[in-house]
């Protein structure tokens, strides 16, 4: 996807863009230490406050190479922006399932879309995510969309939103898992756990043991007290430790 030679400059980035363009670079870096990233392949993006534009990343970096500055802002019609500080192109694949997000969901301002061997491998099951562990059952009511091959075709948009609903979760069946949260920090930490949930059902399946699942009502329970209105939004309160681990990994992210 190239820039539109008609679309208007850039506007000033301000200091709100500036701190999702650190916080967005931070979860790449964070994916890619936890071992959820995929060569240079899938997608975490978010909404420039206060406008409809979100940030993506540029197509050939390794996560652990983005920054701050190198991510590229497009609109929702895929038009970019803002280029970055690379001459890298977008990846449309990255659009069609993003924006259509983005465009629907207003509470959500961070999406992340990966393809881990966990959540590949429960995308490819049947049973799909079972409420095996605490970590499962935060995702009780998650969603599930059916593979339709690789996502180019914009009219796959409506059925992706259709299917992830109002949910924060889906599994995207013979592909892999997403996620949406309503800040960058809450989507993150959703995705960890997760994949954590994903690679628990895995370990559990592989070992041939019986499997145990609790009560519809201790899962409904719990599924319960991991809504943010509950307790508290997941992901807010770990989020500066996070930012702290980035940054002793190597704190170029946020350049």
């Amino acid at each position: 996807m190239a820039s539109d030679p008609h679309a208007h400059a850039a506007p000033a980035m301000t200091d709100a863009e500036w701190q999702t363009r650190v916080d967005l670079a931070a979860c790449y870096r964070l994916i890619a230490h936890y071992g959820m990233s995929d060569l240079v392949y899938n997608h975490a993006t978010a909404r420039i406050p206060g406008t409809e534009h979100f940030l993506i990343n540029a197509y050939g970096l390794l996560y652990h190479e983005v920054t701050a500055s190198s991510l590229v802002t497009i609109d929702l019609d895929g038009r970019v922006v803002r280029q970055g500080s690379t001459d890298l192109d977008v990846n449309r694949a990255g659009y069609v399932i993003h924006s259509a997000i983005h465009r629907a969901r207003h509470d959500v301002d961070c999406v992340i879309h990966t393809h881990t061997r966990a959540g590949m491998a429960v995308s490819s099951m049947a049973c799909g995510l079972l409420p095996l562990t605490q970590s499962a059952m935060r995702f009780h009511d998650i969603a599930y969309h059916d593979y339709e091959g690789p996502a180019v075709d914009l009219a796959e948009q409506a059925r992706l939103v259709h299917d992830l609903g109002s949910a924060n979760a889906m599994v995207l069946r013979n592909h892999g898992l997403l996620v949406a949260g309503a800040t960058v920090a809450q989507a993150f930490n959703a995705l960890y756990w997760l994949e954590m949930a994903c690679r628990a059902q895995v370990d559990a399946m592989a070992s041939g043991a019986e499997l145990h699942v609790p009560s519809d009502e201790v899962v409904h329970k719990t599924w319960h007290l991991y809504q943010p209105d509950v307790r508290r939004p997941f992901g807010e309160m770990e989020w500066p430790a996070m930012l702290r681990l980035a940054s002793q990994l190597d704190p170029s992210f946020k350049d």
